[in-house]
């Protein structure tokens, strides 16, 4: 799988399933924390439900716990990472 893809797509369903319409992919770095108030999306704990119903969707991927989802989606780049790995096997 193509990384650059993978980093892209989530930025899109991102910004579908969370309901920010104001950004685009690009608007969305890569190796910012999703998370925290720099990113500028002020993302909370129904998007983090919502982008783990996401991933579930499109990828097939599912994280386990909340401690999991805070260990894998930290950033796109780790997100991107996660989901190569887990589709590479």
């Amino acid at each position: 799988m193509d990384i650059e893809k993978i980093k892209y797509d989530i930025k899109e369903m991102i910004i579908q399933e969370c309901e920010k319409d104001d950004f685009r992919p690009e608007d969305i770095d890569d190796d910012i924390e999703l998370f925290s108030p720099s990113s500028g999306l002020e993302l909370d704990s129904l998007d983090a439900l919502a982008i783990s119903m996401g991933l579930q969707k499109m990828y097939g991927v599912r994280l386990g716990d909340s401690k999991d989802f805070r260990r894998v989606v930290t950033t796109i780049e780790k997100l991107a990472q996660f989901v190569k790995n887990e589709k590479d096997g």
